[in-house]
């Protein structure tokens, strides 16, 4: 009896309506037998409702014939907290006395709560179980919580 071919599942985080053969997504796919360009037409117009560049983590699916599916998310926490904050880019070193790069609300926290429950993945939890997760994660960052 013949082994049977598994899919292949490629997690890629790519620029909502800026995915391109290049990388990271060409060698991804490429090397897995898959087009690129076949990838990139469909998520780009999947994405086309995100402000362009927004980073989209998405799940790709290669089965044995080279064929794919893939499922996107809603943008990393990360990326949310920050543009709540109004900060380019997280703090390397927050909390060893360097200052926080900016500052959101609860509001904020319960907002970005709402947006990661419609992720498949989370939609088991509850809301406050996720704006506990954003919490930290802008912690992580270096963004205050305020109340």
């Amino acid at each position: 009896m013949a082994a049977r071919a598994k899919d292949i599942t490629v997690k890629l985080i790519v620029e909502a309506g800026k995915a391109s053969p290049s990388p990271p997504v060409g060698p991804a796919l490429g090397s897995k037998g898959v087009k690129a360009m076949d990838f990139c037409k469909e998520f780009n117009a999947r994405t086309a409702h995100y402000t362009p560049g927004v980073p989209i983590p998405t799940s790709i699916t290669i089965k044995p014939d080279r064929t794919f599916t893939f499922v996107t998310k809603s943008p990393t926490t990360s990326f949310l907290i920050l543009r709540a904050a109004g900060a380019a880019k997280g703090a390397g070193e927050y909390g060893n006395g360097q200052p926080p790069v900016g500052k959101i609300s609860l509001k904020h926290v319960y907002e970005i709560a709402k947006i990661k429950h419609k992720d498949l993945y989370l939609s088991g939890l509850s809301l406050e179980a996720i704006a506990k997760q954003v919490v930290a994660t802008a912690k992580t960052v270096g963004v205050e919580v305020l109340p």
